[in-house]
């Protein structure tokens, strides 16, 4: 590719600051201008080359630009872009039906829209139309979305930069037997994670919240896997009170934790599922789904302008045809299996890793601080010095210490040995 015509990377920062909102942030003191990928790689503006260890946050689960998805798309936009979902096309309604193969439970209808954030709103909706309630829940350090609602779903104040969020919701503890609020070890404690939700319901609602939004696996909040226990117990509390479990997501969904949702880890079915990012293979999608029975109470008119549009909608259909018949799902928990065990023979070498942690092809490694710098500064040392060497990785948490590593699928162990190895050799400077 010729990247004469590039502008550079400072460039794009003067225009940023002249004409997009602050809000629009960016990794990196040197950030470079990416301008191509393939695979599980990037390239910039100069012709370095960098492998992708984040997948867009999670989106690129086939990797960049993959040529069997790449060329659907275009032959779809060549033939029909967009119309409206008030006049009939064929791409919506076969994705629905591929995504009811492969959903869990008995949840089969959906609602496209163009974003998790949006996905999120539906479901809210949804379950206030089927309960007949207003009330929900959410964990502390989740991230549901950038709406008005759903960033007052949003427990972490990095996120939440509405001052004054909507009332109605109540947040609670997240599960974490590392640095469990109760002072607990896993094993022996009595899950007051679980009792604290049942104790927010009696206490700080009405007693009849619409619904509790959950994320599986924490992904912003640090990547945060509950004990195998806690869906059920939460689960079986909810039930009792009437409210529905309504699971995003929209990041660990089909198959980014080895399971083709997250929940089924813990052998659980949600009332409501919303996802997204990686079905559109790069494009904006995101949908609700959910039994006949809660669908049934959304019956007035509702439209999203892009969503189910013939272009996402064939890119999601392309997305679950690769994802299943190359068994890629499978490998994401093999895959995982094996970046982990690695990142663990590194992590033991180095005081400033405390914890590896995660399911399939979602890891966070924890940084803690020493004597002279903080976790977030020496997180991003470590991506600055990985950034430079090559390698892009992600970072999460409430402190912004937590490594994140959600390469695409495709990745290969030679991949993951080559990526762990830079690590090693970049933790050895800190």
């Amino acid at each position: 590719m010729d990247n004469s015509s590039c502008i550079g990377a400072d460039a794009i920062i003067a225009k940023k600051q002249r004409y997009l909102i602050p809000c629009v942030y960016h990794f990196y003191r040197n950030p470079p201008q990416i301008v191509r990928g393939e695979g599980i790689y990037l390239w910039d503006s100069k012709g370095k080359t960098f492998m992708d260890l984040y997948s867009g946050v999670s989106v690129h689960a086939l990797g960049h630009c993959h040529p069997e998805l790449t060329e659907e798309i275009c032959r779809q936009v060549q033939t029909l872009q967009h119309t409206t979902t008030i006049y009939l096309t064929e791409p919506i309604v076969n994705l629905a039906e591929a995504l009811a193969n492969v959903l869990p439970g008995e949840i089969d209808k959906s609602f496209f829209c163009a974003s998790g954030s949006e996905a999120n709103e539906g479901a809210a909706l949804l379950a206030t139309l089927y309960t007949g309630r207003n009330e929900f829940l959410a964990f502390q350090n989740g991230l549901h979305g950038r709406t008005k609602l759903t960033m007052s779903l949003t427990g972490m104040s990095f996120w939440r930069t509405d001052p004054n969020p909507v009332g109605g919701i109540v947040h609670v503890p997240a599960p974490h037997c590392r640095q469990c609020p109760w002072g607990r070890t896993y094993g022996q404690c009595s899950y007051e994670c679980v009792s604290a939700v049942e104790t927010a319901i009696k206490t700080s609602t009405s007693g009849k919240p619409a619904g509790m939004f959950v994320e599986p696996i924490q992904g912003n909040g640090g990547i945060i896997v509950p004990p195998m226990d806690y869906y059920p117990k939460l689960k079986t509390v909810l039930d009792h009170y009437g409210t529905l479990l309504i699971a995003d997501e929209v990041q660990t969904g089909l198959g980014r934790t080895g399971k083709m949702y997250a929940l089924e880890n813990w052998e659980v079915t949600p009332d409501i599922i919303t996802g997204g990012k990686a079905l559109g293979g790069g494009g904006p999608i995101g949908y609700f789904s959910t039994t006949a029975e809660i669908a049934a109470a959304y019956t007035r008119p509702g439209a999203s302008t892009f969503g189910g549009n013939p272009v996402t909608a064939q890119a999601g259909l392309t997305f679950l045809k690769i994802l299943q018949r190359d068994g890629l799902v499978d490998q994401a928990c093999e895959k995982g299996k094996y970046l982990k065990n690695k990142l663990a023979t590194v992590g033991e070498k180095y005081q400033i890793i405390k914890e590896i942690r995660g399911l399939g092809l979602m890891i966070g490694v924890e940084i803690q601080g020493n004597s002279h710098c903080s976790a977030g500064e020496i997180t991003d040392n470590i991506l600055e010095q990985m950034k430079d060497k090559g390698y892009l990785l992600g970072k999460t948490g409430p402190g912004r210490n937590v490594l994140t590593f959600m390469p695409p699928f495709i990745i290969e162990s030679r991949d993951m040995d080559e990526a762990v190895k830079v690590l090693d050799e970049v933790l050895e400077t800190i």
